[in-house]
């Protein structure tokens, strides 16, 4: 088998005093009015690529004719150049979590085996749908480049890619730039050796779409049998992810309505007297599996009893690393009940800062918001190692792996 993580010659922006107006975040978490946004920063901006319009009266699919001629012509300018040899990246990113802590998280670009999941080198914890992949497979072919990278945890258990990763973003950084509040710094190591390269396996934290698409194009094109990642450190002290809590609308579910089915299953609180309900959450969730439900005029902590666990979650995969998750008891439990309580049909909304769920609820219309505790990393890798998925939305990484700030052409 080949290497599973190598060095690459990246493609990067010549203009790096304007690298801020260039870059954006990921392609699955750019609406419509966001896109607009980035792409009258610059002409230049990445989203032009990587989110291509059709010309007016041409057909949908034109859009990725249009991207591959603008990633051409920008070449040709020399808008974007080549490195001379293959080389690691390193990102730092300064970032705020919404409880005021700041952090960096440290990871290092690399060319990663697109080998799909069968050899069990990289490992996925979600399941995807074939519309995002065909998209980005269109994509692919036009351009013949990784726009964007997926992002990778390792284990790293002894802690050396960590500690090298420290070492590296001691010195003074290639380039610098800002995102949405986060700060961006970049590297380039043309030694390889001070880095260790880490040993599978891999886990995908975000980009399972764009890791199957490049494993896809990997068949079809021999050449491009590698994807660009971001390869995070498990032991890394900046590491985030936080919870998607569940913000739900539409009438016929009060919880007043709710609370008999849940007291089968769960000891009720109710979170008075001026307590924080987000820090009451995390204290309560330390043993035992906790969320809170808000509507417009309470909030209410519920705790799984001991042995509260139903025999028959219809919702829950059978393995054992799934059925053990909050996310997934609380889903079955608590979410579908709120779902199927009224006769409306439901809207749902994922939302990763909780103060903004319960504003919802209070202030913006919502019916009853749903608050969760984060997963943690090694839950993650469980599940991945099961073979198994989580329920959709039960991991948000913070911040975003920004892209544009290195390309990968795959030949």
């Amino acid at each position: 088998m080949a290497d599973l993580v190598a060095p690459f010659r990246g493609e990067r922006y010549a203009a790096v005093d304007r690298l801020s107006s260039l870059i954006a975040p990921p392609y699955d978490v750019i609406d419509p009015a966001e896109r607009a946004r980035y792409a009258a920063l610059d002409r230049d901006n990445i989203v032009h690529i990587m989110l291509p319009e059709a010309p007016p009266g041409a057909a949908d699919d034109a859009r990725y004719r249009v991207a591959g001629e603008q990633l051409a012509a920008w070449r040709r300018a020399a808008v974007l150049r080549r490195d001379p040899e293959p080389a690691l990246y390193v990102l730092a990113q300064d970032f705020t979590l919404p409880t005021g802590e700041r952090r960096t998280r440290r990871g290092v670009f690399a060319a990663v085996a697109a080998e799909g999941y069968e050899p069990r080198r990289i490992r996925p914890h979600e399941r995807t749908h074939a519309g995002p992949k065909a998209d980005r497979l269109a994509l692919m072919r036009a351009t013949g480049t990784n726009i964007e990278s997926i992002f990778l945890l390792a284990p790293d258990r002894d802690r050396a890619l960590a500690t090298s990763l420290v070492a590296v973003t001691d010195d003074k950084p290639d380039a610098t730039a800002e995102l949405n509040g986060v700060g961006i710094r970049l590297w380039i190591v043309g030694d390889p050796s001070r880095l260790p390269l880490p040993p599978a396996p891999l886990y995908i934290a975000d980009g399972h779409h764009r890791y199957e698409t490049a494993s896809a194009y990997a068949q079809e094109n021999p050449a491009a049998d590698r994807v660009l990642a971001l390869i995070v450190s498990a032991q890394d002290p900046g590491l985030a992810v936080l919870p998607t809590h569940r913000v739900i609308f539409g009438p016929g579910r009060e919880l007043e309505r709710l609370l008999p089915r849940w007291r089968e299953w769960f000891d009720v609180q109710a979170i008075t007297g001026g307590r924080d309900p987000l820090t009451t959450l995390a204290s309560v969730g330390r043993d035992r599996t906790a969320c809170l439900v808000a509507d417009r005029s309470r909030v209410l902590a519920l705790l799984l009893k001991p042995g509260g666990l139903p025999d028959r979650l219809p919702s829950l995969a059978q393995s054992t690393a799934v059925r053990d998750l909050d996310v997934a008891r609380i889903e079955s439990l608590v979410v579908k009940e709120i779902l199927s309580a009224g006769t409306s049909t439901p809207i749902i909304r994922y939302v990763a800062d909780g103060n903004e769920a319960l504003g919802m609820v209070q202030r913006g219309g919502a019916a009853v918001a749903v608050l969760l505790n984060p997963m943690k990393v090694e839950q993650v890798f469980a599940v991945a190692d099961a073979g198994d998925v989580m329920p959709p939305k039960s991991t948000y990484f913070v911040p975003k792996v920004p892209s544009g700030l290195v390309l990968r052409p795959v030949s």
